[in-house]
């Protein structure tokens, strides 16, 4: 059986350091926001190349959080518009919901399951905010458009960034969103007022504000749940650093009406372990997809568009195909894992029973059709074939 995902193989790599790390976190016996969350966040904002991170108790909380932290802050108020992909994981919509925010379902690209620009700039008005770009399967999204509209219509602009840790944006001028100034984000992580910088950027520094998963199937997992934010603003960094911690900086003092979200301390230390091996992983992954899609050689298949950059992780390798469910019954007859990301599009989900009218047919269709396929860093050359063989056969 080739698994879809080998999470016990992929965490076995660490097994000695993880339990390494467990016995030094017991030792110190500081369980809530301890001294491995306060490393993991500097670390992993030194990854992204921002100025700060926050740790939350997942992925959800951060997106919600930070949207809550720009009510908070007075750029939202509640009934304000969110455009969000039609396509997504129902948390980025659940996110919006919670924060007393209306969201605005807008169809993808077909060929890259990200947000549409068109659509976007389509589905404007006067009462859209903000706007969620979700770096859906581990492919940026059209950062540079997006980042025009929001330029141009003074907009937040927010990535979901829950399954693209480590992808790179390759390009110049990639201007950092700003509603109080135009600014650029050096390399570093730091502010400047250059018109001009040369350098890569990452998913979680690519927008005000970014929210991550650490789910244990994420490019980076932990060994249990967690999320991060990860900004350039301090304003949101003060502001949701209260908030996941029940609004308080100083323990029994509490300054705003906050939420108990906080990134649990060991997985911050299993996490940090394996943040060093990330940039390595994702190439594998991107080596596995190009073996697919230079081997893979079936029209019944529609296989996904990647242009050799690295702009895309990989967190999933997802085609499309006419009759799922007698390729599926195949899949099963040769020994091959899969899953469906995701089987039922958002608005037809009895908890959003309220977005059921809307007209997504290109949602839906792509629902219907996608399925994905085996992909992570542990899988061998060996399994990798096998795929591509029995799939040519299909």
């Amino acid at each position: 059986m080739i698994k879809f995902l080998d999470l016990h193989k992929i965490n076995n790599r660490f097994n000695d350091k993880f339990k390494d790390a467990f016995s030094k976190s017991l030792e110190d016996s500081r369980f809530i926001l301890g001294n491995n969350v306060s490393k993991f966040e500097n670390e992993f904002a030194a990854y992204c190349g921002t100025k700060y991170c926050v740790g939350t108790a997942n992925g959800l909380d951060a997106l919600t959080l930070i949207l809550k932290g720009y009510v908070q802050l007075g750029e939202l108020k509640k009934g304000d518009k969110v455009i969000v992909p039609a396509n997504t994981f129902i948390a980025t919509i659940l996110s919006v919901l919670h924060a007393d925010l209306v969201p605005v379902l807008v169809e993808p690209n077909p060929e890259t399951y990200n947000l549409s620009t068109v659509e976007v700039r389509d589905n404007l008005n006067d009462e859209v905010k903000a706007i969620i770009m979700v770096h859906l399967y581990g492919q940026l999204a059209d950062v540079e458009g997006l980042k025009q509209l929001a330029n141009e219509y003074n907009l937040i602009l927010i990535e979901d960034a829950a399954q693209a840790h480590g992808a790179i944006a390759n390009s110049k001028n990639q201007k950092q969103n700003s509603k109080a100034q135009t600014q650029n984000t050096n390399c570093d992580g730091s502010i400047s007022t250059s018109t001009s910088t040369s350098c890569s950027f990452r998913a979680g520094n690519l927008s005000h504000a970014a929210a991550f998963s650490f789910y244990p199937s994420k490019n980076l997992g932990a060994l249990g749940d967690g999320g991060a934010i990860t900004t350039n603003d301090s304003e949101l960094f003060e502001t949701v650093n209260l908030l996941r911690n029940y609004g308080s900086k100083v323990k029994y003092k509490n300054e705003i009406i906050g939420y108990n979200s906080r990134l649990d301390d060991m997985q911050a230390a299993f996490l940090s372990i394996k943040l060093k091996s990330l940039d390595k992983d994702n190439q594998r992954r991107r080596e596995i997809a190009k073996a697919y899609l230079d081997g893979i050689n079936n029209s019944k298949l529609k296989m996904p568009i990647y242009n050799g950059s690295q702009n895309h992780v990989f967190y999933a390798f997802v085609v499309e195909v006419n009759d799922r469910e007698g390729f599926t019954k195949f899949l099963n007859l040769n020994n091959i894992e899969w899953l469906i990301h995701y089987p039922i599009p958002p608005h037809k989900q009895q908890a959003l029973k309220a977005f059921l009218h809307f007209s997504l047919p290109l949602t839906e269709k792509i629902h219907k059709r996608i399925i994905s396929l085996p992909i992570s860093p542990v899988m061998t050359n060996k399994e990798v074939q096998t795929v591509i063989d029995v799939l040519n056969t299909y």
